[in-house]
């Protein structure tokens, strides 16, 4: 069988699935349909999905890198993460809170935050999922469990994980987040109730409230994909009260590509040259504000 011809109508049949109410069975049927045959949609569903087996960019027993997993106390209980630093550095350096997508802390993410250590950074992975015992392997599990988490609760858990960064023997006690899809979307409302955060990053991250919106204190950069009109929806409103609050934001939209366009794991919805340019000026930004 030749290379099956993904289309946008089946990647917005997949954000339905993994965003929205479309169980995985009305996912099939619907890809099915779009595909022509059932033996088209089974080829197509992988390249939508993400691939654990591309998860590293950047390998997990980098020689530039100290990575282990962490348990850290959180807003209640225990939280528990992936801690990555540079072993060169020069003197003490900021951290970041890598915050995932609405499939937990999976190797793409803690690849992620490899990636940023590299950089520079002290970076901190939080499986924002350890209130309910953390990550499943499944990823249909795990996005069952994000509808249970409390919003109040998850930010307090991120503000102890910023915390808990200040405290590390590396750590200037700047602290920024970086946060992608779900994880965009707590970055957002993470800002708005952090007094310390110093940078927030969301990559096609839902939006706050407007009320919510006075209380940022810190710098912005929000990504946006062209054709993520789910998201996209929001981009006026949230702008417009981000001028009138006279909050420091950068809002950069990328035109013709999709949702999770930095997630190189997976096929469809990646783009190589959005996903460099918005980590270029993603570090630069980062670097500006946590030195």
């Amino acid at each position: 069988m030749d290379k099956p011809e993904i289309t946008q109508a089946m990647i917005s049949a997949y954000d339905e699935y993994t965003h929205l109410t479309l169980d995985r069975r009305g996912f099939m049927d619907k890809l099915t349909k779009l595909a022509g045959s059932a033996g088209a949609a089974a080829v197509i569903a992988p390249m939508l999905a993400a691939n654990k087996a591309a998860a590293e960019m950047v390998p997990a027993g980098d020689g530039r890198l100290t990575a282990k997993d962490v348990t850290y106390p959180g807003g209640s209980g225990e939280m528990k993460g992936y801690l990555v630093e540079p072993k060169a550095t020069s003197g003490k350096i900021g951290s970041v809170i890598v915050i995932h997508e609405n499939r937990g802390l999976n190797p793409h993410i803690r690849d992620v935050a490899r990636r940023m250590a590299l950089e520079g950074f002290i970076a901190l992975a939080p499986d924002f999922l350890s209130p309910l015992g953390g990550t499943p392997e499944n990823e249909d599990q795990a996005r069952e469990l994000f509808g249970k988490l409390d919003a109040a609760a998850t930010a307090a858990n991120a503000e102890a994980t910023l915390k808990y960064l200040q405290t590390l023997p590396n750590a200037n006690g700047n602290v920024g987040a970086i946060g992608f899809c779900w994880g965009g979307g707590t970055v957002n409302n993470f800002a708005t109730k952090s007094p310390e955060l110093k940078a927030g990053v969301a990559y096609y991250g839902a939006q706050p409230k407007a009320d919510q919106v006075r209380g940022i204190k810190a710098a912005l950069m929000l990504h946006y994909a062209g054709l993520d009109d789910r998201i996209n929806a929001g981009i006026d409103a949230y702008k417009k009260e981000l001028e009138a609050n006279g909050k420091n934001f950068q809002i950069f939209v990328y035109d013709g590509v999709n949702h999770a366009f930095n997630n190189d794991t997976s096929s469809a919805r990646y783009d190589k040259k959005a996903a460099d340019l918005a980590w270029s000026r993603t570090v630069d930004f980062l670097k500006k504000n946590l030195a």
